[in-house]
């Protein structure tokens, strides 16, 4: 028998284990005594025992010294045991390849367990543990694409641990199919985990599963009628939006890992206070990643950008759009420039104020890849949210969010901690030059029946709340000759869209689904529909004005917060008030009438056409100089040293013309 020094046990290494591979098998009399060894614990002296037999011709032997090594805490040389022994059986052993492959990993050789690993994963390619072994080593070695060859197999295991790395692989793949079940295990797994359970009450809305979201909403309305509102911090400010209309609950839904510092009220009046160098012209900062054209908010802001009055204001872009998206050389009219996707929020936040901005405007708020967390490292002497979400941003250090008169009434106050800069005609910014108006597709071309009246729903899946889709189905059953025509591309959403509607009376032949398209091509087909029906709480915001932008009507139902507010506060800058119900009953009632009523129908496609180049709503360059008049008040109460007061910006003389010939230069 070989004796090693103790020194070279506690080394290990590549040395004294080759030295094992090329000693003699030992007998059976040798075997049982290391076995007892092991069963007894004296991990050394089963080494010891076990070392002269390391020739390859026993595999039993082998796994036993693996067993050995790795309660030793050599797991490099516990993986060289385990893949020989493997490789003695004829095939070699999957159990024994991937516990070789793990043990690899665990000594942070992840060459020699990936390489074992994938070789499983050709034989077994729905083995969930070679799955967690790649997943992991893939996460660590930074080939992150690769994780998709693994990525169904966890997610499809039952082992805790499996599915706890798949949700993190998925936490950003939430429209895979695949994620719904995921979540919904995890859901089940971790019942008293209000960020499991929130998971999974997004991932449900994405794949229209309602009898998921009845029961979890069910759920999260007795923990709020036991007055239990921690429950909300598991949720995401936005995705409370689509189901909560209550501004005294938003307020509570904090879950937002990106930002790294809440702000306190003294942190707020210490930014403020800063010495700064105010210039003639206003420096207005704009923060977001969605600076490129095909983007929604730039359908809505560009040609508010390339109208701001550079006399008196010097406009500056703080960029983290992806990389692929801003190549466009248009990009270079709407304001200067300046890349941050690869600095941290204090570089950022440093970099704006050696720019010296006066006024930093933030376009994104609690919504997918923000940055606000660069509000809160004292950027700006003055901060403003806008446009990208709609709602107090709860945590994020800003003195003013821009509104409207609807959308931000005075009982909305109480709950937001910024003061309120009130635009006179809409909130919402529209582009009426760049953004096409192209004629309208015929209904044969898109697979639509001549004969029925056509009910447009545009929102993304994840907006149709239930109290929607029981209108939606009341409706429906009561106007058999009309169709809603619903705009939903997975599968299993579809399937699950329609078997919410035939518990609600609603047959297959009402509903026709319309896929995903470019902008023009959607514009084109809008325009074949007769009426538009909104989703509630959280209503359409750029989707309303994209169809009221094609000369689609829609009926709305008036809202309790911003979210639930923002269409009718575009219907009535559009001179469409009629179109907003006070309440559900009145939503449908409006609905059925539209649809037995084609000349109403067609009066008000035609006020549309009449309106949309002189009502308020598309009037980019009147939305502009609103909006500069609202930045000139902030910055002269802060050039005074006065805190944040509310802003009600007047209005201009309204518009007896079309303004400009811009109202022909969008048409393509």
């Amino acid at each position: 028998m070989i004796a090693m020094p103790s020194a070279t046990r506690k080394q290990g290494g590549l040395g004294w284990s080759h030295l094992f591979f090329e000693t003699a098998a030992m007998d059976e009399q040798g075997l049982a005594a290391a076995k007892a060894a092991f069963g007894q614990a004296d991990y050394l002296e089963a080494l010891t025992l076990l070392s002269p037999m390391i020739g390859g011709t026993d595999a039993n032997a082998l796994s036993l010294l693996g067993d050995t090594l790795e309660k030793l805490g050599l797991p490099a040389e516990a993986g060289e045991a385990f893949e020989q022994a493997a490789r003695l059986e004829d095939g070699g052993s999957i159990p024994l390849l991937t516990r070789a492959a793990s043990l690899y990993f665990t000594a942070g050789d992840d060459d020699r367990a990936q390489l074992i690993g994938t070789q499983l994963l050709k034989r077994v390619p729905e083995n969930a543990d070679v799955a967690y072994l790649l997943a992991r080593s893939f996460r660590r070695t930074g080939d992150l694409a690769l994780i998709d060859l693994v990525k169904a197999s966890l997610a499809r295991s039952e082992d805790g641990d499996h599915l706890k790395l798949a949700g993190e692989i998925f936490n950003d793949d939430e429209r895979n199919p695949l994620a719904l079940d995921l979540f919904r295990k995890l859901a089940a797994l971790h019942p008293d985990d209000p960020y499991a359970q929130f998971k999974f009450m997004s991932v449900a809305r994405d794949f229209c599963d309602f009898e998921a979201i009845e029961r979890l909403e069910q759920m999260l309305a007795a923990s709020l009628e036991k007055e239990e509102h921690e429950t909300l911090e598991g949720e995401t400010a936005y995705s409370n939006l689509l189901h909560c209309g209550d501004e005294r609950l938003n307020r509570l839904a904090t879950n937002n890992p990106g930002l790294a510092s809440h702000p306190s009220p003294a942190a707020s009046r210490q930014r403020r206070m800063r010495p700064h160098p105010w210039s003639e012209k206003l420096r207005i900062g704009y923060l977001s990643n969605d600076f490129w054209s095909e983007h929604a908010t730039m359908r809505l802001l560009r040609h508010v950008l390339e109208q701001h009055d550079r006399s008196r204001f010097d406009i500056h872009l703080y960029c983290y759009t992806p990389a692929h998206h801003t190549s466009a050389a248009d990009r270079l009219a709407w304001g200067e420039i300046h890349a941050v996707g690869a600095l941290s929020d204090a570089q950022a936040a440093d970099l704006i104020r050696q720019h010296g901005i006066d006024i930093l405007v933030d376009l994104k708020g609690h919504t997918g890849g923000s940055r606000s967390n660069i509000l809160n490292q004292m950027a700006a002497p003055v901060q403003v949210a806008w446009l990208g979400f709609p709602g107090s941003a709860v945590n994020i250090d800003c003195d003013y969010v821009i509104g409207d008169p609807i959308v931000l009434p005075a009982s909305s106050r109480r709950h937001y901690h910024e003061k309120f800069c009130l635009l006179p005609d809409c909130y919402q910014p529209n582009d009426p030059v760049h953004r096409p108006l192209p004629a309208a597709a015929s209904r044969a071309e898109l697979g639509l029946p001549e004969d029925r009246f056509i009910f447009a729903a545009f929102n993304t899946p994840r907006k149709i709340s239930l109290a929607a889709i029981d209108l939606w189905a009341e409706i429906l059953n009561r106007c058999s000759h009309a169709v809603l025509w619903v705009m939903i591309d997975s599968e299993l959403a579809r399937a699950n869209f329609l078997s919410a509607l035939a518990k609600r009376g609603v047959g297959r032949q009402q509903i026709v689904f319309a896929p995903s398209l470019g902008y023009s091509d959607h514009i084109a087909r809008l325009q074949a529909a007769d009426l538009g029906l909104d989703t509630f709480p959280y209503n359409g915001h750029t989707t309303s004005s994209d169809k009221l932008w094609a000369g689609l009507p829609v009926v709305t139902l008036k809202g309790s917060n911003f979210a639930s507010r923002v269409s009718e506060s575009l219907l009535t800058a559009l001179g469409l008030r009629e179109m907003v119900a006070a309440t559900p009953q009145a939503y449908v009632e409006l609905a059925v009438a539209l649809a037995s009523d084609a000349g109403e129908v067609s009066r008000l496609k035609q006020k549309i056409r009449q309106d949309r180049f002189v009502a308020p709503l598309f009037d980019a360059e009147r939305f502009c100089r609103h909006l500069e008049r609202g930045y000139e008040v902030m910055a002269e109460h802060a050039q005074a040293g006065l805190a944040p007061e509310h802003i009600v910006v007047p209005a201009l003389p309204a518009r007896g013309a079309p303004f400009s010939s811009r109202g022909e230069a969008v048409h393509l």
